[in-house]
């Protein structure tokens, strides 16, 4: 059996050789936010959303290859995600992965579109698989709604909505996990669905899946917090303290590093639990989440 590290590499590989394919090419009028868009896609980056995807849809008698496209079009959601995040209006970052953020190598206006256009792009892709024939309808049908609703109101655009209005202000630690529950979490929450369900996993396993991605998704966001206090800009190639310039609370700021290094452990251990007994039961899920939440970048 493969080693946590050669079955990580074989997931992000299989996605980063995939990628290119799905952009659109060729010389047109539109060529500009084409390349915004490769730039931002194809900037680097875990691919955790993607891994997630291949790996619940393997675990759960599926293949890599029929959970490619829509771990792909995951990749290009949260890349829109990122490019609007980054923007003057919002977090206001300029650099991302180590490189200018899109807006600033490309524009506001540009980057306000590459970001729409991957999105739209997105959803092409993962509907798309409707006609291949290669998947029962109802299955491509639900991965798409679930996508849908999980970066709606209520979830991802719901959690920076959360996250612009308490800019300054005090929040407390309950509506802190709303926050990063919605913000973050929803997507990589739903990542981890849509493999299960592309497998045709029952309700169950499905359930499994998505109270492990839970944990592991606000565990993710709780380590973001801290590496923004304790890390460099270099190792993290975007810009640290942006959340005190910007009067954001944390988990940080919130209950402190030591504190909230012992809920990150809580949650890990929540996550293996979630799934420990199952058909989930899996040594790579347990390294995945020991990994992200150990993370120094």
């Amino acid at each position: 059996m493969s080693s946590y590290g050669e079955r990580y590499e074989q997931y992000y590989k299989a996605v980063e050789t995939a990628l290119p394919d799905y952009l659109p090419q060729g010389e047109t009028l539109q060529k500009t936010v084409q390349e915004a868009m490769a730039y931002s896609l194809l900037g680097g980056g875990k691919r955790i959303r993607a891994v997630l995807c291949l790996a619940f849809c393997q675990l759960c008698g599926g293949t890599v290859e029929e959970a490619l496209p829509f771990a792909c079009a995951l990749e290009m959601v949260h890349a829109y995600s990122l490019i609007h995040d980054d923007l003057p209006c919002m977090d206001d970052d300029d650099l991302r992965r180590g490189k200018p953020s899109c807006h600033i190598q490309y524009g506001e206006a540009m980057a306000v579109l590459a970001g729409d256009g991957l999105l739209s792009l997105g959803f092409e892709t993962m509907l798309g698989q409707y006609y291949t024939g290669k998947y029962p309808p109802q299955r491509v049908v639900e991965a798409a709604a679930e996508l849908a609703r999980a970066i709606g109101t209520g979830g991802m655009l719901g959690g920076q909505v959360i996250d612009i209005e308490h800019e300054g202000k005090p929040i407390t630690g309950e509506e802190l996990n709303i926050l990063h529950s919605l913000k973050t979490g929803a997507l990589i929450r739903v990542s981890a669905r849509i493999g299960c369900i592309i497998a045709g996993a029952s309700d169950d396993i499905i359930a499994k899946a998505d109270q492990y991605a839970k944990d592991l998704g606000l565990a993710f966001q709780i380590t973001d917090d801290l590496l923004d206090v304790t890390s460099t800009q270099e190792a993290l190639g975007k810009p640290i303290d942006s959340d005190q310039q910007n009067g954001k609370t944390t988990y940080a700021t919130l209950y402190g590093l030591e504190r909230s290094r012992q809920i990150v452990r809580e949650l890990v251990l929540d996550a293996d639990l979630a799934i420990k007994g199952s058909v989930l039961d899996d040594p790579f899920l347990y390294q995945l989440a020991d990994q992200l939440a150990q993370r120094d970048r």
